[in-house]
């Protein structure tokens, strides 16, 4: 583990650095902040312990300066007798981890030092699950396998990292504050806050104000002084929806606040500064806007320095039975039901809808459809669609053989179904059972031939799995007590 010493007392800087060393710390030494941010910047610490009052940058701005960038490692304040007032506010304020009262305690420093790297560990083992996840299919809140996905997912493991303002498109529903959130989670100001404002959801009028604030009497109805949006985001992410509604004249002045991070309130003539990263989305198409006249292009030159393109759900439906489990798992613990999955058939009602809402309609009939069934699995008789299982789209029929997902089309020879290593046995035969059934277009008689077992077997296994439609369940049960 690396430790930082920051003290401009070279006796006591190399005191503590020495004891640390001899615990098997690997440690750096700095005689000031400004000397710390320099040796920073080209080394990573795990464990930060700092003098406040020193020349050229202190303790306080050390801190600062870290804190705005994410940068800060779990920070130990050495203070003086006396200062421990300030060193209690230091923690409070700026983010550090403890404090120390000079002279040293060695007992306390051992201690500290151990629970700060274990912090700083955790930290780490976090990320490193995160960008686990992103591989798996999850970013955030972002969920998908599919190659459309994956491309999203690579551009935004790239760009996170960055400060560089970023361009959000795609069909309404598709995801784009969730994508703006990742990106958020995955940056260095994954600390600060993120700040989302829709520009259609409010009167033209009120967007400036929301934005950058106001004064006192700035306005009619201004009675007291508002913190904007971007003034709440300092440090953080601000995320700015529906880019093409905001009124022009605000669009001139966010991107005059772009060029230099400087605003001021309705109503001041104090500049004040930002340190924020810009985020905006729109399910417009940003050059028609232009022609449009609804968007500046000044400002969409400025913003759109790295553009992440959001696919439609109906141009990755592979995705379906993956984003469906999420949301299942979800709403369940919302609505404390106990639905355990999707039934084949329902999930292949789903793969032949068109989905013009995207995966925010794909949520809603999803809800609906647990909070009907309560308990096992979603089946068609869940269907919160008006009118009959018929009524998936434009009037047309479910095809089940036409219209399945990918992963449960009938199978050509050599095709290799998903049974995973570590799956029980159950779970594979269960795996064999859907694709089957798909195989044979539903039919259980003809599904039952494929597998080789007669229609009571292949009946007492649907019920088993909880695979059964229930849609002519009745006759098929005399059917099989007939073999």
């Amino acid at each position: 583990m690396r430790v930082l010493v920051v003290d401009d007392e070279t006796e006591e800087r190399e005191y503590v650095a020495g004891v640390l060393r001899s615990w098997d710390y690997e440690v750096l030494e700095a005689v000031d902040g400004q000397d710390a941010l320099s040796l920073l910047s080209t080394a990573a610490v795990d464990v930060l312990i700092t003098d406040l009052m020193m020349p050229r940058v202190d303790g306080f701005e050390l801190l600062r300066t870290l804190g705005a960038d994410t940068r800060l490692p779990p920070a130990i304040v050495m203070t003086a007798f006396g200062s421990l007032e300030k060193a209690l506010s230091t923690i409070h304020d700026l983010g550090g981890f403890w404090f120390l009262e000079k002279p040293v305690d060695i007992s306390a420093l051992k201690i500290l030092v151990a629970r700060a790297g274990a912090q700083s560990r955790l930290a780490i083992e976090n990320e490193g699950l995160r960008r686990e996840l992103a591989f798996r299919g999850v970013l955030g809140g972002l969920i998908g396998q599919s190659a459309p996905m994956a491309h999203v997912f690579d551009i935004i493991r790239q760009v996170a990292p960055t400060s560089a303002p970023v361009l959000i498109t795609g069909d309404s529903g598709t995801g784009k504050e969730l994508a703006a959130r990742a990106l958020h989670e995955h940056s260095r100001r994954s600390g600060g806050p993120f700040v989302a404002l829709n520009c259609a959801a409010m009167p033209e009028a009120l967007v400036e104000s929301e934005l950058f604030g106001h004064e006192k009497g700035a306005f009619t109805g201004a009675v007291d002084r508002r913190t904007g949006a971007i003034e709440s985001a300092r440090g953080g992410t601000l995320f700015l929806d529906e880019l093409g509604e905001m009124p022009m004249p605000v669009q001139a002045k966010l991107l005059r606040f772009l060029e230099d991070f400087q605003f001021r309130r309705l109503g001041s003539r104090q500049e004040m500064k930002a340190d924020v990263r810009v985020l905006a989305a729109t399910n417009r198409d940003p050059l028609k806007a232009i022609q449009e006249g609804k968007l500046r292009e000044d400002l969409y030159y400025r913003i759109n320095v790295f553009q992440i393109e959001l696919p439609p759900l109906r141009d990755r439906k592979e995705d379906i039975p993956i984003i469906v489990e999420s949301m299942i798992h979800n709403l369940n613990r919302k609505h404390d039901t106990r639905v355990t999955h999707a039934s084949v058939d329902f999930l292949a009602m789903l793969h032949a809808r068109n989905w013009e809402g995207n995966v925010r309609e794909l949520r809603n009939v999803i809800e609906r459809a647990v909070i009907l069934a309560g308990e096992g699995p979603l089946r068609l008789t869940h269907v919160p669609f008006p009118g009959s299982r018929v009524d998936i789209s434009a009037g047309s029929t479910l095809a089940p053989l036409a219209s399945t997902p990918p992963s449960l089309q009938p199978a050509a020879p050599g095709d290799v179904l998903p049974v995973k290593l570590g799956m029980s046995v159950d779970e594979a035969e269960r795996v064999l059972i859907e694709a089957t059934l798909v195989h044979a277009g539903m039919n259980k008689t003809r599904a039952a031939s494929v597998l080789g077992i007669t229609a009571r077997t292949l009946h007492t296994k649907l019920r088993q799995y909880q695979l059964e439609t229930g849609e002519g369940a009745e006759e098929e049960e005399l059917a099989a007590s007939a073999c």
